[in-house]
């Protein structure tokens, strides 16, 4: 028995899947909407500190106060 991993290899893959698939959403969202607004600083801090999404989220929802609707419009 496996004690360091419950979940053993074939839990692993997959969540390790989703957690890249969720991060690339909210950070391509967060740099695409700091570059069209011209936040330099802000692209430059998102695109190296990898938080797993929680930056971006904060970054759109928190600084930006965006509504869930405004997220993919130019």
């Amino acid at each position: 028995m496996n004690y360091f991993n419950p979940m053993g290899f074939r839990g692993f893959l997959p969540m390790m899947g989703f957690l890249l698939l969720w991060s690339l959403f909210w950070k391509g969202l967060a740099l695409w909407h700091s570059g069209r607004k011209g936040q330099h600083w802000w692209f430059v801090a998102l695109l190296v500190i990898n938080s797993a999404g929680i930056l971006e989220i904060v970054y759109l929802f928190l600084v930006l106060k965006l509504k869930a609707e405004q997220l993919f419009k130019k």
